[in-house]
């Protein structure tokens, strides 16, 4: 039987005949490799001055920036003002620019800690702050106050000790404030090691004083370095003081200073107290977290490799302390350290990547992609990822930046469930310039600035420029008079 197609019909079979395909798509399934991320404001930090400026660097070869230790981001520089401002207004910068360079230049970071207060060491503070006329007392380290003691403390709010300890501030944020180099600077003025320890000289003062003398120090550091990330130790509240929250702790967020945990892993009988003070700060601002010394921990049955994975998991930790002798404790504990690296700080997958096989310069098309972060913190800055076409000579034929997804908002989850969302762009080669030939190229997958460039890895190979190759796109000739090749 012959079928009779009406004039309308036969109008909308011909016009449906006409019709292009639509494009082709392509889809990528990038698969995280396991390996350990080293990137901004997170990752291992090494002790490369523990306070004792031979602790923990001092074996370390000129060379050696720690490339071979997994995850290590950041040099640690914490140490007494006494060894950077020997004379009032006379600085040696070098005791840190050297070790901080060492890092810097292989694409890392550095942290700092300025210390008032130790035990090893006559004077913390230069002894010039005290021959200006500032109080301090002295006393045994475990005896306490003793007027032949071989330590000195200041006194914490001494106008004279505060006037000298905010000029040399002063003049280490003219250095380090508002520098990308460094990724965060403690609270450490106050207190026996930078800690808030008082009781071996000042042991009158109340929990108020306590609390009193610690604004103090919040603020002039705040002051002085307006711009960058400040942390303060757990102990400034009382080492094993388990709560919740903490007016102390409340007015640090209302500052902008997080929270580090110094130390866990100390007592065997409670590893750690304050996970639960960590919520209050991690989804803001990075908690930094520090294991008691290797050999402490080995000594007192405090040490346990599925405790330190679990606390970067309770805490939700940015930074992890590398609190011993970089190399031995790299080679006893590299199993921990790689099943950590897996999950510190921010690591950010795309499952599924859908993307044209074929685009043309001047018409927009759509990619889809599915995002997630598999880290245990969020990123604290903005990051945004990025399409680039990459032509056969290694060149960059075209930046696709998707501002509208910035990925320091996707949530963290639980080892084993990663929170994935999806996301859908329209994007568009530029028909105007530069010109773009016709032909194969490689798609890229970046994170990185709003203007594409690439600052953040991903747990993938990627090219020397952090951009990650997902497979091919032909370009094929625009429309525009001189785009047609």
């Amino acid at each position: 039987m012959k079928t009779i197609l009406t004039p309308l019909a036969a109008l909308a079979a011909l016009l449906l005949a006409a019709a292009p395909e639509p494009p082709a798509r392509q889809t990528f399934r990038p698969v995280d490799d396991g390996r350990a991320l080293v990137n901004p404001y997170m990752g291992w930090t090494c002790h490369f001055y523990s306070n004792v400026p031979t602790n923990y660097g001092s074996h370390l070869a000129p060379a050696d920036a720690l490339d071979w230790f997994e995850g290590c981001s950041v040099v640690y520089l914490r140490i007494p003002w006494a060894f950077i401002e020997p004379e009032e207004g006379k600085f040696q910068w070098s005791i840190l620019d050297t070790p901080a360079q060492r890092w810097i230049s292989r694409g890392k970071q550095v942290a700092f800690r300025f210390t008032t207060s130790e035990n090893w060491i006559e004077y913390a503070i230069p002894k010039w702050v005290e021959a200006a006329g500032a109080k301090t007392v002295r006393y045994r380290f475990t005896k306490g106050v003793a007027p032949d003691g071989d330590l000195v403390d200041p006194i914490y709010d001494d106008p004279i000790y505060l006037a000298k300890l905010e000029n040399f501030l002063k003049a280490a944020a003219a250095r380090y404030d508002n520098n990308p180099d460094v990724a965060f600077i403690d609270v450490g003025t106050f207190g026996l090691w930078g800690e808030g320890h008082t009781l071996m000289t000042q042991q009158h003062l109340s929990r108020e004083e306590i609390e009193r003398l610690t604004r103090i120090h919040i603020d002039l550091h705040r002051r002085c370095f307006p711009h960058t990330q400040l942390v303060i130790s757990d102990d400034v509240i009382g080492p094993d003081n388990v709560v919740d929250d903490h007016p102390l702790m409340q007015y640090a967020r209302s500052r902008g200073v997080s929270f580090r945990d110094d130390s866990i892993l100390v007592n065997p009988k409670h590893l750690w107290y304050h996970d639960r003070l960590a919520q209050r700060f991690w989804p803001t601002m990075p908690v930094v977290l520090e294991h008691e010394h290797y050999h402490g921990t080995q000594a007192s049955g405090s040490w346990s490799r599925e405790k330190l994975l679990q606390a970067v998991e309770d805490h939700h930790a940015s930074y992890l302390s590398i609190h011993f002798w970089p190399h031995e404790f790299y080679a006893k504990e590299k199993p921990v350290v790689q099943a950590i690296n897996r999950r510190i700080g921010y690591r950010f997958v795309f499952p599924r990547i859908d993307f044209p096989a074929e685009v043309k310069p001047g018409k927009p098309f759509t990619v889809t992609f599915e995002a997630a972060n598999a880290g245990v913190a969020p990123c604290y800055f903005d990051l945004f990822p990025a399409f680039t076409l990459i032509a056969p000579d290694g060149g960059i034929g075209s930046v696709l930046a998707i501002e509208s997804v910035n990925l320091r908002e996707l949530p963290v989850g639980p080892d084993g469930q990663l929170p994935v969302k999806t996301f859908q762009a329209e994007l568009c080669i530029n028909d105007v310039a530069p010109a773009l030939p016709p032909g194969e190229y490689q798609l890229c997958l970046s994170l990185g600035r709003h203007d594409g460039t690439p600052t953040v890895r991903m747990p993938y190979d990627d090219r020397p420029d952090r951009r990650v190759p997902l497979g091919t796109v032909k370009v094929v000739p625009g429309d525009a008079p001189h785009n047609r090749w």
